[in-house]
């Protein structure tokens, strides 16, 4: 159990053992993986923008974004235009980002005009020096290779949960869709981010058979991404309890452990761990967060926070690009974050 190869075969009982671990034990363990792999002590910013919001005809029961099945308080917006994405990605480099994403609520790519229009945004975004992430749905092998010839760095296709209850979260598309369109990624040529979402009902061995399937995936994702269920007002899961900051130290330590050399991104739901929960994700093997008050269609801390995080704990940006503005809201000069 003690292995941490760059790839190897796990059971499912093996990852629930390191799950539930005594808590120090695993964050020791998971701790020496992260440092033996990744002992620059740095942290990759991203930046999250939703170029095409609400009107999808998909039902998942965590987002906000579903046109037909539910009512919640996000309203269809049209396709923002390319140069607003470039300034929007000019802004979050300043800022100090490296990696842009870009989210369209599609249920698959559609080939026409918005789809050429998503290609010059990536056009757009390596031009500014970053790296390029999109996440539109399912796609097939042609448009993953169009994607690949615009300059695309990665493509963010989460499994969300485990394949068995998978079927209480969405209804509109299978499991094996979401590992098709992984696939036709991976034969492109083009990163994988992928990982999943804690807190919407699953049961722990869900969340282990989550990490299981990424770990079978064929080179295993470079970027996994650990969400925590947001609960939004008009969603079937708007109920739900918020999920205890403990679990998403816990799922954070695991996944460090199970994927040694891939980023593992804290993603959505990070303000509600607090300041300290965040801290022992961070040590936990967590190296990778998204930057900005705003992810999809929900909240994300401010920046100053993160700046203020970044500083308490030591961390390296991959880029230490702050502007005056983010920085005036922390507490130490920009020079200490280089």
């Amino acid at each position: 159990m003690s292995k941490d190869s760059v790839q190897r075969i796990w059971l499912l009982e093996e990852i629930r053992a390191l799950h539930d671990l005594p808590l120090f034990m695993l964050l020791d363990q998971a701790r020496a993986v992260h440092v033996r792999h990744h002992p620059n002590n740095e942290l990759q910013l991203c930046t999250l923008l939703s170029v095409k919001t609400g009107g999808c005809p998909e039902d998942c029961g965590y987002c906000a974004q579903s046109s037909k099945h539910y009512k919640s308080p996000v309203e269809p917006q049209r396709m923002l235009d390319v140069d607003a994405v470039v300034a929007a990605a000019h802004a979050a480099k300043q800022n100090g980002a490296t990696r842009f994403c870009m989210g369209a609520a599609w249920r698959s790519v559609k080939d026409g005009a918005a789809f050429e229009r998503v290609l010059e945004m990536i056009r757009g975004v390596k031009s500014e020096g970053l790296e390029a992430c999109v996440t539109l749905g399912m796609l097939t092998d042609e448009q993953a290779g169009r994607l690949k010839a615009a300059g695309l760095d990665s493509y963010n296709h989460n499994l969300d949960t485990s394949r068995e209850y998978y079927p209480k979260v969405v209804s509109t598309r299978g499991y094996d869709d979401r590992l098709q369109t992984l696939s036709a990624v991976r034969r492109a040529g083009i990163g994988v981010c992928c990982g999943g979402i804690i807190g919407m009902g699953e049961n722990l061995n869900d969340r282990c058979r989550l990490l299981l399937e990424l770990s079978r995936l064929d080179p295993p994702p470079e970027s996994v991404p650990v969400n925590s269920l947001v609960p939004i007002p008009g969603t079937p899961m708007a109920d739900l309890p918020r999920i205890d900051p403990i679990d998403v130290v816990r799922m954070i330590a695991t996944a460090r452990i199970v994927f040694p050399t891939s980023r593992v991104r804290l993603a959505a739901g990070r303000q509600e761990l607090g300041r300290e929960g965040q801290i022992l994700c961070l040590y936990a093997g967590a190296n990778s967060i998204f930057y900005g008050d705003q992810l999809l269609t929900t909240p994300n801390p401010e920046p100053g926070t993160d700046v203020e995080l970044i500083r308490v704990t030591g961390l390296q940006p991959l880029v230490a690009n702050l502007d005056a503005k983010v920085m005036s809201n922390a507490t130490v000069p920009p020079s200490n974050l280089a």
